[in-house]
C-alpha cells in the first residue's frame, strides 16, 4: 500500500525541498511507501481531503478542526515552539501607524489561508472593520500579498507570522509591522487519517526522537525549518479546535 502526505499550502516555499527529504527520511524509518502530494491551493488539497486521497497531513489550525471533527483523523505532533501568529503590514511609507487609523473600504491583502484571515480580522475590530466593510485582495502567496502592498494595490496585508520573517530582506524593508498577534496556543499540526491510524503512535515516537536520531535527524529537522516536535494529544487538539471555534464567532 502507499500512503500519501501533503502539507498545508501556507508553509513556506523555501521548505519545500525539505518535506521530500522529510518523507525520504520517514519511508526509511517506518518502512511503508509513502507519496508526497503538494498543493497550491487550499481548496484543491481540501477536495483531495474529500476525496479520500490523503494520508498524513502538517495542516494549518481551521482545516486540523476539520480534519478531526469530520473526517476522522487523529494529531500526532506539532513543530516545537511554532505557534501560528498573525502579522499585519502596511508599506514602508504608508501614514497608518495603528489599527485604529484604518478606516471602511480599506483593501486587504490575503491569501486562502483561513485561520491567518480569521485572526487578521479579529485584529482589526478596534477599527470597527469586518468581511462587509473592508476590500479584499486576493494573492496565492504572502510573497504577491507583500507585492500588493509595495505597489500600492493594497493598504494592508495579512502575513502567518512566520512567512512574513522568511521574506527577503530586500521585500522587508519596504514593509513595517503594524501589529502582531499574540495568542500563543494556534498551531499547525501533523495528523494521520484513518488509514494510517494504525501506525500513528509509531510516527509519534519517531518523529519525537528525531534530533537524537544521528546522523540525518537533525539535518532532516533543519531543512523542515524545525527544531524538533512536540507530541500533541486529544485533549490539546479538542482545546484548539475549542478556540478556533470561539474565535468565529
Amino acid at each position: 500500500m502507499v500512503y500519501n502526505l501533503t502539507v498545508s499550502p501556507d508553509f513556506s516555499p523555501e521548505h519545500i525541498a525539505g518535506w521530500y527529504v522529510f518523507n525520504t527520511w520517514l519511508q526509511r524509518k517506518l518502512g511503508y511507501r509513502i507519496h508526497v502530494d503538494l498543493y497550491d491551493d487550499f481548496e484543491t488539497q481540501r477536495q483531495a481531503i474529500a476525496d479520500g486521497k490523503i494520508d498524513i497531513v502538517f495542516a494549518n489550525p481551521f482545516d486540523a478542526a476539520m480534519l478531526v471533527r469530520d473526517k476522522g483523523f487523529t494529531a500526532v505532533a506539532t513543530a516545537e515552539g511554532q505557534r501560528d501568529e498573525v502579522v499585519i503590514a502596511v508599506a514602508a511609507d504608508s501614514p497608518v501607524r495603528r489599527v485604529e487609523d484604518l478606516q471602511p473600504g480599506v483593501r486587504i491583502a490575503k491569501t486562502q489561508d483561513p485561520d491567518i484571515n480569521l485572526i487578521g480580522m479579529i485584529l482589526l475590530e478596534p477599527a470597527d472593520l469586518s468581511l462587509e466593510n473592508t476590500v479584499a485582495q486576493a494573492a496565492s502567496t504572502y510573497v504577491l500579498v507583500a507585492k500588493h502592498l509595495i505597489q500600492g494595490r493594497a493598504d494592508i496585508g495579512f502575513f502567518l507570522k512566520e512567512a512574513f520573517y522568511d521574506l527577503s530582506q530586500v521585500i522587508r524593508k519596504n514593509l513595517r509591522v503594524l501589529v502582531t498577534s499574540e495568542i500563543h496556543v494556534v498551531r499547525h499540526a501533523l495528523l494521520v487519517g484513518p488509514r494510517f491510524a494504525e501506525h500513528g503512535e509509531s510516527l509519534r515516537r519517531l518523529l519525537l526522537g528525531m534530533p537524537g536520531d544521528l546522523p540525518q535527524g537533525p539535518g532532516v529537522l533543519e531543512s523542515l525549518g524545525f527544531s524538533g516536535w512536540e507530541s500533541l494529544g486529544e485533549e490539546d487538539t479538542q482545546f484548539m479546535i475549542d478556540l478556533m471555534d470561539t474565535l468565529q464567532e
